[in-house]
């Protein structure tokens, strides 16, 4: 849930106002693409990446799974309770339609990858926050409070899924969020299992944003960004209050972070995630698509 900023300079899109109507598939035809020069930048960036010492180590496992399925080609989704305790890459990906993602996300399982092959990840420890215990600063309760934003739910999907892909400052305009994923998330989307939150500031500019996986109780966190400082944050402690109050029990970050833990995330180990699944996991307890119950300023005021 790390706040992450998007570069506006790097972008081929600037911040938008709110989108005209119009046909979906062209306007994702539009957003979700990469130009030859761009995948020749994440290619080279993305093997100067793993090539770094801190995560050399990586490849081994990578390599190991990568053999495995020259020997046993399966677009099964892999076990994780035959990971090892410190194992965290599982498996390669042949498939990402809407059944598989939602059966990969009932097993703990998520995809992840900068270039090919991109693998099925399930982390040795997961960060968790149950919406009720979602922590507020009072920081940022007092610029809820001056009414600078608006959020809404599932309003612009693209244009918060194309601001999480957008190249960050200091992250060496890295993303995994490619056109393939994109694509993917977009088809979720479409069946209402992906849920996006956005921020609007006072021009109608969308400036921040997220979005993620609804599964059961379960909401799982994709990715977010900002254009404006605390933007982020803001849309997600809202979305953090409805969570809450449509009965979620669990918000996972996969990763913790110095922010997320701030906000009251902790860290539980993959057997206890993995174990609580199956019970939060069954019909969607908010379907369709969402929409906001609450302002800003109420969310701020809520304890």
């Amino acid at each position: 849930m790390i706040e992450q900023p998007a570069s506006l300079e790097a972008q081929s899109v600037s911040p938008r106002k709110a989108p005209a109507k119009g046909p979906n598939a062209e306007r994702r035809a539009a957003l979700f693409r990469e130009t030859p020069l761009a995948v020749v930048r994440r290619w080279f960036v993305g093997t100067a990446w793993a090539l770094r010492p801190k995560r050399i180590a990586m490849l081994l496992p990578v390599a190991r799974v990568t053999f495995a399925h020259l020997l046993n080609p399966s677009r099964a989704l892999p076990d994780t309770a035959a990971l090892a305790p410190d194992a965290e890459i599982a498996g390669l990906i042949t498939d990402l339609s809407p059944a598989t993602l939602m059966d990969a996300y009932a097993r703990g399982l998520f995809p992840h990858g900068h270039i090919r092959p991109l693998k099925w990840v399930c982390p040795p420890t997961r960060a968790v926050v149950r919406p009720a215990d979602f922590h507020i600063s009072s920081r940022l309760r007092g610029l809820m409070r001056q009414g600078c934003y608006r959020v809404t739910f599932d309003t612009d999907f693209e244009g918060v899924i194309v601001g999480c892909a957008a190249p960050r400052r200091r992250w060496l305009n890295l993303t995994w969020i490619t056109p393939y994923i994109m694509a993917a998330y977009g088809r979720l989307f479409d069946e209402g299992h992906v849920h996006s939150f956005e921020v609007w500031n006072r021009d109608g500019e969308l400036v921040g944003g997220g979005y993620g996986v609804a599964v059961g109780r379960v909401f799982v966190i994709e990715s977010q960004f900002y254009r404006e400082s605390n933007a982020s944050k803001i849309g997600f402690a809202v979305l953090a209050w409805h969570l809450a109050k449509w009965g979620f029990v669990l918000v996972d970050n996969k990763w913790l972070t110095p922010a997320t833990a701030h906000a009251g995330f902790r860290e539980i180990p993959r057997s206890a995630y993995l174990g609580q699944l199956p019970e939060h996991w069954g019909e969607p307890v908010h379907p369709g698509r969402w929409q906001t119950e609450a302002d800003i300023k109420t969310v701020a005021g809520s304890r």
